[in-house]
């Protein structure tokens, strides 16, 4: 696993980026994969990468795991590559809004 210092650094970059609340992002979820008929049960809505970003936020520091990791870089990554381009103004792109909050960042509360 990382050190305790880029493990520092990378918890403090995720929850950056991540500005959804466990709550928040949890309905979303819940709401983005519902249906005119059906529904997932409320712990298998969404990517499988969202459910992990919403188990991430239920976390303390000391109980991550090595896939925890892996993901939290990747959503910081992700999160920054995407609102780091000039002249695109993601708020107004609403497909794009939506990816970015099944990562737990929405770009109307940055």
């Amino acid at each position: 696993m990382a050190d305790a210092l880029e493990l520092d650094t990378l918890w403090e970059d995720f929850h950056r980026v991540v500005n959804m609340t466990s709550a928040e992002l949890a309905d979303w979820l819940r709401v983005r994969d519902a249906g005119e008929t059906t529904e997932p049960l409320p712990g298998e809505a969404g990517p499988a990468t969202g459910r992990h970003v919403l188990a991430i936020l239920r976390k303390r520091r000391t109980d991550l795991t090595e896939d925890d990791v892996r993901v939290m870089r990747e959503v910081v990554e992700t999160v920054t590559a995407e609102t780091d381009v000039e002249n695109e103004p993601v708020a107004q792109d609403a497909d794009r809004r939506h990816r970015l909050m099944t990562l737990g960042h929405d770009p109307l509360k940055a």
